[in-house]
């Protein structure tokens, strides 16, 4: 009589299994969602984009430091590292910088949350995890906003859906979390992963690349309620329209597709790590918050980041993430 009276009065349901353990309600994606917080995302940014890191260059001293505090993060959270790497790291000898003076080998991170009913499908999300390292003088580009906004980005992404494994709500298709290297001396590490891809490009569902989701473009000052996506379309319609209903019912972001004019000068399609994955014919978003007088300047820094908006980009991505990993149509690509 005890255990029914219990069961019936209390908020916690029990599973039927010997050890009787307790779990908590449902949650949803909301719940998980509002894990990833300016708190959270100021405490790494303000270590992982600092002086210790020595501006992340490929190949030097710093950039394996933010490589290994990735990887710690990782094993901290119980996320696991993918088939085919090396304690979470997948590395790249020295000799694929080709014409790079002084090449030193470096490492993609990479960590992975195995779909529960599509494995096999995989949604990838990734930033850079590199710099521009420091001058002659050893003063540090700390590189905050890029890309060390994209980089905790992911962490604490990657936290809520492992929040969401141990409650029992693993995501329906697999989630590799992928830090590449290399971006800023020509998209190497990115490239690297697609021409040795740890699981086929064929199976691969998307994309969603963040670089830079912490500051506000100038042109913005009076509307930063606001984010930059490029490319959302460019291959998938579908992609676009499951990034918009997200947005719509949770974020409610203002969604600026400025930068997928054909006309732009700037041509941001072709400069960041998503493009290796779009060549390749895998539907991808580009997430930025355009750039600014910081920008490959020694001045960003992560005291300039506004947290509460980067944590509210963060969450349009994990929602956009969610609904990819758990819907029960594939998104496709459907503009080849």
């Amino acid at each position: 009589m005890k255990l029914i009276f219990f069961l019936f009065f209390s908020p916690f349901v029990f599973s039927c299994n010997s050890t009787q353990k307790a779990i908590g309600p449902k949650k949803t994606n909301v719940d998980y969602a509002n894990t990833i917080t300016a708190q959270d995302l100021k405490k790494h940014l303000y270590i992982y984009a600092g002086d210790e890191m020595e501006g992340r260059m490929t190949g030097t001293k710093g950039q394996h430091s933010a490589a290994e505090y990735i990887r710690d993060f990782y094993k901290s959270e119980g996320i696991a590292s993918p088939p085919g790497t090396n304690d979470h790291f997948q590395n790249i000898p020295a000799s694929f910088f080709q014409g790079r003076r002084d090449s030193q080998p470096s490492e993609n991170v990479v960590a992975f949350i195995k779909g529960s009913e599509k494995p096999d499908e995989i949604v990838i999300i990734s930033a850079h995890l590199d710099h521009i390292g420091t001058d002659k003088e050893g003063n540090v580009f700390n590189g905050a906003d890029d890309d060390g906004s994209g980089t905790v980005s992911i962490l604490e992404i990657a936290q809520a859906f492992q929040q969401a494994v141990k409650d029992g709500h693993p995501p329906k298709r697999s989630i590799l979390f992928l830090h590449v290297t290399g971006e800023e001396i020509g998209l190497y590490g990115s490239r690297y992963y697609t021409e040795n891809p740890l699981f086929p490009l064929a199976n691969t569902v998307c994309d969603l690349n963040i670089d830079m989701i912490g500051r506000i473009d100038p042109d913005k000052k009076d509307n930063p309620n606001y984010l930059y996506l490029i490319g959302s379309n460019k291959l998938s319609q579908e992609l676009q329209d499951v990034s918009t209903a997200m947005n719509n019912k949770y974020t409610k972001l203002d969604l600026d597709y400025k930068y997928d004019d054909p006309s732009d000068p700037n041509r941001f399609y072709y400069r960041s790590d998503h493009y290796n994955f779009a060549k390749n014919n895998v539907p991808i978003i580009f997430y930025f918050n355009g750039v600014h007088e910081d920008y490959h300047k020694m001045t960003d820094t992560p005291d300039k980041i506004e947290y509460d908006l980067m944590a509210k980009r963060a969450q349009l991505i994990f929602y956009t993430a969610w609904e990819i990993a758990n819907r029960e149509k594939k998104i496709t690509a459907d503009k080849l």
